[in-house]
Order: C-alpha cells, then structure tokens, then sequence
C-alpha cells in the first residue's frame, strides 16, 4: 500500500510540476508577445533601410534612430496580379505571413524561376520619399538559394528601372560561400544596374564570374565565387519579382503616371 502510495504520490507531483511549469511558460509568452512584435516591426525596418540605402549594413542604430530615418518611408499594400494599390487595407496591421498561410489570401504557383509553391494576392511595398514624391521603391523579394529559401528587399529607383540596393535578412546558405549574399562589397556591386532593357523586358541577371561597370555592363552582377545555384537562384528571385508573376503590374502602373506622388 505504501508503495502504491509512493507511486501515486510521485505520479501526482509530476503531474502539478508539469502544470505549474506550462503555466509558468505560457504567461512568459504572452507577456513578451508584444516585445517580440516589436523587435519583429524593427527588424523589418532595419532591412529595409539598408536595401534602401538608408542604413548601412552594420551600423549600428537603435530603435529610436531606426524609427527616426524610417519616417521617410511609407508602407502600402499592393494587390500583386492588377498593381493597384489598395487604400482600404492599413499597411501597419497587415500580415504577410498570414497573408500567404490564407488559401483565400494566396494562389498555388508551379514550375517558377523562383521556386515558390504560394504566392500571396496582396503584398506590401514600400515609397520612400522626397519633398512629397516618391524617391525609390522598396520591394520585399524571396526566393530558392541552394540550401534555402532566401528573403530580402530590392530597392528600385522612382523610375522603376535602376537598381539602388539589395539585401537579405534570412537565409541558410553556406557561409563563405552562398552566404556571401551578406557580404556589402558583393551588395554593393547592384547598385545603378539596370533591371530593365530599352524595351521594358526584364534584364538583369546574375552571371558567372565578374561582370562589366554599371556604365558598360548594366544588366549583370558578379557571381559568387564557388556559388553557383545560390548565385542563379539570386538572380531567378529578382528576375521573377521583377515580372509579370510579381511587381511588374504595379511598376508599369507607376511608370504610366510619370513622376508619382506620395501616398
């Protein structure tokens, strides 16, 4: 009796152990729910100033000077296949990641460059801006690498051809290798290429071994030395959301009304 006793006992304390425990881990979640919101918020910020060129890669910014150098900036969202912009849906709560896990908030997509199974029907773009017009265009891009699926931002310029910058905040490529995406001596090798050629067909490209100067090679970027899927997957992503399939219904919606006005 003793011993079923002891059994019973040492079954029950675990038991109130594992509940006070699971208490315990889920009030700690939710309490730091809204910190976790809030670094999410800034590190999408933080990307996007550097693909904009507003932010160095490594420096070093806190939140307050982050938010400061993001007032410039303006988000909206996109319906991706018209290009329109969709003035009811308020760019700050919107969800992307919702946004694509929703079968009704998303389309299956096969056989793309860019090897993506969803695509989202609504997207959110960024306008960065100066004295009331749109300077550049900052687009959220993601796509196949070679052991992973790469995420970033490409920054256009107003005119939606010429390239100001491009960054990845997410991948798992092979450091030194394809994980050269990081490095800004590579990064800076997009900025003033030409996305676009004279007819508006999408040109860009990232070749094997060393490309030209912007001025006498505008639609090629050095490879990556020893990365070649990574290299032909970077310039798949861009390649395909730069396209019809991507960002090309807005871009050709704002190269129609000329210089574009601040939302």
């Amino acid at each position: 009796m003793q011993g079923e006793r002891g059994i019973g006992y040492t079954f029950g304390f675990a038991a109130l152990v594992c509940l006070v425990c699971s208490i315990a881990v889920s009030a700690a979640a939710l309490s730091l729910e809204d910190r976790q919101e809030a670094n999410r918020r800034l590190d999408i910020r933080r990307n996007v100033l550097v693909a904009a060129g507003l932010l160095q890669p490594g420096e070093r910014a806190d939140a307050a000077e982050v938010d400061a150098r993001f007032a410039v900036v303006g988000p909206m969202v996109v319906d991706r296949a018209s290009g329109s912009v969709l003035l009811d849906v308020d760019p700050e709560t919107f969800d992307p990641k919702r946004e694509r896990l929703d079968p009704e908030g998303s389309v299956v997509v096969t056989d793309n460059p860019a090897g993506l199974m969803r695509l989202p029907r609504r997207v959110r773009v960024y306008q960065v801006c100066e004295q009331g017009r749109v300077d550049r265009w900052v687009f959220p891009v993601e796509g196949k690498g070679l052991w992973s699926t790469l995420y970033g931002f490409l920054a256009l310029d107003a005119d939606g051809r010429t390239i100001r910058g491009l960054a990845f905040y997410k991948h798992g490529e092979t450091p030194g290798l394809g994980g050269e995406v990081d490095n800004p001596r590579w990064r800076s090798r997009w900025e003033g290429r030409q996305a676009f050629d004279e007819v508006g067909t999408v040109s860009i490209e990232v070749i094997k071994g060393s490309a030209g100067t912007v001025e006498d090679d505008p639609h090629r970027v050095d490879g990556l030395s020893g990365a070649t899927i990574t290299s032909r997957g970077v310039s798949e992503l861009v390649r395909f959301w730069l396209g019809d399939e991507g960002f090309g219904p807005f871009l050709a919606q704002a190269g129609e009304e000329g210089a574009v006005e601040c939302l």
